[in-house]
């Protein structure tokens, strides 16, 4: 069997996507919080059912998600969107799922919901989740430099290096590390070495 690979989503089909997510109520919430991670943080759908509860951190009226360090900030109707669905989160009303931690449970106990399960429910409601992904990874790259984005969304830098070699991005030369300090000897144009 030849698998063939979708290419990503057009970032207006992203955001159209991520938009009808957030507001069609006819959508199941699991699903609608399961694309808006996809479609707006890049994650593959076996990382977004192996989420916990503590991995969305609510400090304040911050909302942040923990996809890899620092947490991510989550807009307002996204964190919305979170916090409904982890106060109403299918499967947890069988005997063996109770107090499960998963943000995805799934119907048998102490299991997260099942990956390509999830990716088919997805593809349903018109997320094609690998596509999705694809899209919202470029995107964050064409904004941002390949190590911050590999760190904030749990990617590895050789991965955000390649995709910013194929899609041609800007920050193929940032040069990552604490850029607050001077380096020694170096001194402003204009100020004196006194």
């Amino acid at each position: 069997m030849k698998v063939s690979r979708r290419a990503a989503l057009s970032e207006d089909e992203r955001l159209d996507a991520l938009g009808r997510l957030l507001t069609d109520a006819d959508v199941p919430v699991r699903l609608r919080a399961a694309g808006v991670i996809a479609l707006l943080y890049a994650q593959p759908v076996s990382r977004i059912v192996r989420l916990s509860v503590d991995d969305v951190i609510r400090d304040g009226d911050t909302v942040l998600l923990r996809l890899g360090e620092p947490a991510s900030p989550v807009p307002a109707p996204v964190a919305a969107l979170l916090l409904e669905h982890i106060a109403n989160r299918d499967n947890m009303n069988t005997a063996t799922n109770p107090a499960s931690c998963w943000l995805f449970p799934g119907r048998r106990a102490g299991q997260p919901f099942r990956p390509d399960h999830l990716s088919a429910l997805l593809n349903e409601v018109g997320v094609p989740a690998a596509a999705a992904r694809g899209a919202a990874i470029r995107q964050q790259l064409l904004e941002l430099p390949g190590p911050v984005v590999a760190d904030a969304l749990g990617y590895h830098d050789k991965t955000t290096s390649r995709l910013i070699r194929e899609t041609g991005g800007t920050w193929s030369r940032y040069a990552p590390g604490d850029h607050a300090r001077s380096p020694t000897g170096w001194v402003p144009r204009g100020a004196s070495n006194s």
